[in-house]
Parts: C-alpha cells; structure tokens; sequence
C-alpha cells in the first residue's frame, strides 16, 4: 500500500503527539575516514535496499516536502554555502549521503532528524533521489571571485577531472558527485572539511589529492568548477 501521508505532515503530527520536553533524535557517530581499516562507501543494509529500489518521483516530490526549508523549493540550495544544490545531482550519491549521515559516518545534525531510519524507509530514499536527480538545475548559483582560474583550471585537470569528469558532471556508477552547478561557497567549504579531515566520510583518493593543498588553491580550484559551464 502506497504511503499517501506527506513526511512533513507526519513530523508535525509526531511533534504536536509529542511531550514538551522531547528533544531531536541525537545522531550517532560511526567510524569513518579518521579511523584504522576504515572502507569507503561500505554497503549497508538500508543503503543497499535504496540502490535496488525503484524510486518514484511523484512520491519523492511529497517526500521533498520536508527538506524545502532548507534546500529551498527548486532544490536550489543557497548561493552562502550554507546548503548545497541538490537540483540534478545523481541519486546513487544524493542515497549515500543521506545513508551515510544516517549511520553517523557523516556529521551532520541539522538533517539526521530529517533521514533517521524512523523517518525514512529505504524506498523514500530512493523516491526523494530520483525526484531530485531529475529537477532542472537552475542557471544562476553562487561562483567565487575569478581571479585565479588559470591556476584552478590546471589543478582541476590534474587532480580532479579523472573522478569527477572534465565536464564536472561526476560519475552516478561510482558514486562520484556531479559538480558542476554547485555553489562555490559550498564546494570550498567541503573541500577545506575534506582536506582537514572534517567531512568522515570522504572518499580517501580525494583526502590523498587536495591534502598538500594550500587555502589558496583550494579556492582557485572550486572558483574554476564553480564556472564550469552548465549543460
């Protein structure tokens, strides 16, 4: 049976049935890039169940309900950095994201209330991904000041093309992210968390790639993805 009720709805009608004194869910914290023998991308149960699901878009556009708030109703993200744009991104990586925060291997506290497997089934995973992946990425985004693109051109062919494409639209079979569209603000914010061993659940062949990376080329390389022309 279809689930006809809106996630939002369901999270209002749980936090008005709610005691006053309930606070979020608290995220847990799984071993990630910092720790000994650590896997990147490591199949888990639920991640693994979203992949093979067949994602309906109609339903994923209920779903999305609860996370336009933040990630705006185009899924646009916000030009600050604060949150990414999600509108065109591929649903393999949209689903390990939010897999990966909600095993705790990805920090982030803000959306785990909004993933947490009391929230999201496997199936609305892959429905909210599959309505993402296939929204037109806007035009307009927020791109970096433009002074030092030759250089960032030449780190970006170097040390990025190869995973994340010339074109920066990723790789949806390896789970590489499409970055083209993306805000700079955004893109140097997860690139200096990256290289500073912030963001856990980074892929290790991109830690080993922007490590000797100084704050300058980190924004040199993302100020040239961040002008990658959009198709």
């Amino acid at each position: 049976m279809k689930r006809l009720f809106p996630i939002a709805l369901c999270l209002l009608l749980c936090a008005l049935d709610a005691p006053a004194q309930s606070t979020p869910p608290t995220q847990p914290r799984a071993p990630g890039a910092e720790a000994p023998g650590y896997t990147w991308n490591k199949m888990t149960e639920d991640k693994q169940q979203a992949l093979d699901a067949r994602g309906d878009p109609e339903r994923g556009k209920v779903a999305f309900e609860a996370c336009r708030g933040c990630h705006r109703n185009d899924a646009a993200g916000r030009p600050d950095g604060s949150y990414p744009r999600l509108a065109g991104q591929h649903a393999s990586v949209l689903i390990k994201q939010m897999a990966d925060i909600r095993a705790g291997h990805r920090d982030n506290w803000k959306m785990y209330p909004f993933v947490d497997q009391h929230v999201l089934t496997p199936q609305d995973m892959a429905d909210i991904a599959v309505f993402v992946q296939g929204l037109p990425v806007p035009a307009g985004h927020g791109v970096g000041p433009g002074t030092k693109l030759e250089r960032g051109q030449q780190l970006y062919e170097r040390d990025c093309a190869r995973c994340h494409g010339k074109d920066g639209m990723g790789n949806a079979a390896e789970f590489m992210p499409r970055l083209q569209g993306q805000h700079f603000r955004y893109l140097l914010r997860e690139a200096v968390a990256i290289r500073d061993g912030g963001r856990r659940n980074s892929n290790p062949e991109m830690v080993k790639a922007i490590r000797g990376y100084s704050d300058p080329d980190l924004e040199a390389v993302n100020d040239y993805i961040s002008r990658i022309a959009l198709q």
